[in-house]
């Protein structure tokens, strides 16, 4: 169910499929009860929730955006429908991530994009432009070419597949260190070994002036509703929630007002 107007899903898990073990976070493969199956990302993992809360602000606001992100929910996790799993490390992640954790719709049949592979599905460059955008703005530093966090689906080579975000956990860094957060609104994104940079004069220019006006203040309100109140209670520094997220807002609204400061010129040529 949806609580409110830009709120993400509710479900609750009932079953526990399998852990994914190609990333540190393990996340796990879960089925709903709307019938839907997610990879779940858990709080009790050792990003803990502030990977969780850059999953929800730069996704949703990707989403806004025009780019493809696979569906966010927030799972009701109970670890006794994971009675099954054999292994202790998996288990203890389980038991400490009872409660709220986020979902994200699986893709059956999706594939890693590798920048490398010849029958890599073709980008185009204004595609490539938007998504180097969204990573410059939110600081991503993990849309590498040794980790592009990006999938094709359905499958390459299907007349229809296309180029899915996921994985913003290690975005946001600026969030990690509040007091010196300031100093991160202009600062300039290192483009190097973007998943796709090589090779490819994009539009980035055309494209900022496409996305930063409308980063508003109103659409950054709305994406960061979506953050559990239970994922920003204690911050450090904050007297409430509705404190820390005025703080999100209020970075990212000045960082989209400074663009000419961090966005790339241009991505390098080989």
């Amino acid at each position: 169910m949806t609580t409110a107007s830009g709120a993400l899903r509710t479900v609750t898990a009932v079953r526990y499929v399998e852990p994914l073990r190609s990333g540190g976070s393990v996340p796990g493969v879960v089925e709903a009860d709307d019938l839907g199956t997610y990879v779940v990302k858990f709080t009790g993992s050792a990003q803990g929730r502030k990977a969780l809360i850059a999953e929800i602000i730069v996704g949703e606001l990707a989403r806004r955006l025009g780019l493809r992100v696979p569906e966010l929910v927030l799972v009701h996790f109970d670890p006794s429908v994971a009675g099954e799993e054999p292994h202790q490390e998996v288990q203890d992640l389980l038991h400490a991530s009872a409660g709220l954790n986020l979902g994200m719709d699986y893709l059956p049949g999706a594939a890693d994009f590798i920048p490398q592979a010849p029958d890599a599905v073709g980008i185009d460059p204004a595609e490539a432009a938007r998504i180097i955008w969204l990573d410059a703005f939110t600081a991503n530093v993990d849309r590498t070419t040794h980790s592009p966090n990006l999938m094709t689906w359905p499958a390459p080579g299907h007349p229809r597949s296309r180029l899915w975000l996921i994985d913003h956990g290690a975005a946001l860094v600026f969030h990690h260190r509040w007091d010196t957060a300031a100093d991160a609104v202009g600062r300039a994104y290192d483009i190097r070994h973007h998943a796709l940079g090589s090779g490819r004069r994009t539009e980035l220019a055309l494209v900022d002036e496409e996305f930063a006006p409308r980063v508003t203040e109103r659409l950054l309100r709305e994406v960061v509703a979506a953050v559990p109140d239970v994922w920003l209670a204690d911050e450090p520094g904050f007297a409430t929630q509705d404190d820390v997220r005025d703080a999100y807002v209020a970075h990212l609204a000045s960082r989209a007002q400074r663009s000419a400061r961090w966005l790339p010129a241009a991505v390098p040529s080989p």
